[in-house]
This record gives C-alpha cells, structure tokens and sequence, in this order.
C-alpha cells in the first residue's frame, strides 16, 4: 500500500469482495429476515450475524490483518482494537439494518482499512442497488466506475439538501433546524454509512448525526474526504475514537459549505 495507484487497485479489490459476499450472504436473507433485539435495544437479524462471520474469513485474505465488527462484544472489540495499530479492518456487516429487516432498500455493508488507526481504505456498498462507493487515501473517491462526486454542491447553505438524524442531537439544536432550517430541505434515511457516501456523491450537501460509532464512520470519512468533502464532530474536533465512544459528526461536500454550516450550527447549538 505504498502508493496512491495500489492503494486505488486495493479499494476495488475490497469492493468486489464485499458485493459478492453480500450477493451471497445478504441478498438470499432480504426480505425473509427475522427481526431480533440485542441488549442495547438496536436490531439484529442473522444476515447481520452471517454478513460478518463471512467478511472475518475473508478479509484478512486480502490484507492480513485482525477484524473489528459490530456484532462482537465489548471486550472482543477493545481486544481487537488494541492489537491493530498497525493494520485493523473495521466492519458494519448491514449498516441500517431495521430498514433491512422492514424491506426498505436502503442498507449497506460497511468495511475499512484502518493503519494507525486512520483510514487507507473505504468500502460502503448498497446490494439492492449495486452501488458500491470505495476509496484509497491519496487515490480518490468512486461510485462503481465513476470519480465522485456526481454533481457539484450547491455554494450557499440556504439551498443545500441536508442529511439530518434529529434522534441524536440536542432538543434545542432539533428544534431550531425543525423551526429556522439554514437548509432548502431535509432528508434521513437510516443508514449513516451509506449516508456520508451521499455527500460525498453529492445527492446531500451537508449531514448531521448527534452520535456515530467507529464502524458507522470508518469508511465513509475516507470516501467522503477524497471526493473534496469535509467533517468534523460537532464540537471542532476530529472524528477519530475508539469502538466504544460514540461520536457526533457534521459534514458537508465542500469546504466552503462546511465553513457555513460549522458557523451555523455554533451559533445554534
């Protein structure tokens, strides 16, 4: 992974790995899954439990390296999360998975690549729609073929498309983008992976979520800073954590609307 070119080659290796586990494991499960509920009340169905066991096995074939998941327990994920400094693969195995056992076609699996804890590569891929974004630091941001982003971002906040999870942030902060949006309009879809790769394709301008775990942002971050986007958490600081902390996050598809969109929402929150 010494250059942009293989770190490129690497993203779309990933990619196809993660579509054909999901056209394998994912997609037969669709709209046949059982909805279950672990402890912290967040949904679970086998296909999530499966999606996982089948990227552990595979992954490290690619890149030798440990596997963080979603579905592991605390300690296993603390464990994993501390012997893979040096190479670590973070994975959502079905990123919005109550639209997934409901039948709502908006789920993806999430994968990254992290060295030193910071993202080399990002996959997020939808199965129903067969898209898959992917990017390689240094190497760009992709929808299957395509360079991302599809269409540039509006220049002024009042006209932006907004990504807004209203679940996870302040009543106050809630209530002044429900009554005095800066934005045109407002959009949440329920998959937090699939919705960074919006912005950084340009179908959303700028994003809110008041609490995000590592496997949520991983890839999405990598995807959407080398399609031009920026984010950070609500407070100023990077996104980076451990898989235990939640974080929130503010993101918007260029610098110039993230600038506005940071000063709003200090001056709002």
């Amino acid at each position: 992974m010494t250059t942009s070119a293989q770190r490129l080659e690497l993203a779309r290796s990933l990619a196809e790995l993660v579509r054909q586990m999901a056209r394998e494991t994912i997609l037969p499960r669709y709209l046949r899954a059982v909805r279950e509920h672990k402890a912290d009340g967040s949904v679970l169905t086998e296909a999530d439990l499966a999606s996982q066991a089948a990227l552990v096995e595979r992954l490290p074939q690619l890149i030798p390296a440990p596997v963080l998941g979603e579905e592991m327990t605390a300690e296993e994920q603390g464990r994993v999360w501390q012997a893979g400094m040096d190479g670590l693969w973070v994975i959502d195995p079905i990123d919005g998975t109550t639209n997934f056992a409901n039948g709502i076609p908006f789920f993806g699996v999430a994968v990254a690549y992290l060295v030193n804890h910071k993202t080399q590569l990002g996959v997020v891929y939808n199965p129903v729609t067969d898209e898959a974004f992917y990017a390689g630091r240094g190497a760009g941001a992709w929808l299957n073929e395509v360079s991302l982003p599809l269409r540039s971002p509006t220049t002024r906040l009042k006209d932006a498309v907004a990504g807004v999870d209203f679940k996870r942030i302040s009543h106050h902060l809630g209530d002044e983008l429900a009554v005095r949006p800066p934005y045109y309009s407002q959009r949440n879809f329920g998959s937090s992976a699939l919705e960074w790769c919006y912005v950084a394709a340009g179908r959303l301008d700028v994003y809110i979520h008041g609490g995000q775990m590592l496997w949520d942002y991983a890839a999405g971050r990598l995807i959407l800073e080398e399609a031009g986007g920026c984010y950070s958490t609500l407070g100023g600081t990077p996104l980076t954590a451990g898989p235990a902390i939640k974080r929130s996050v503010i993101a918007a598809a260029s610098p110039a609307l993230f600038d506005q969109w940071r000063i709003w929402l200090n001056t709002h929150s």
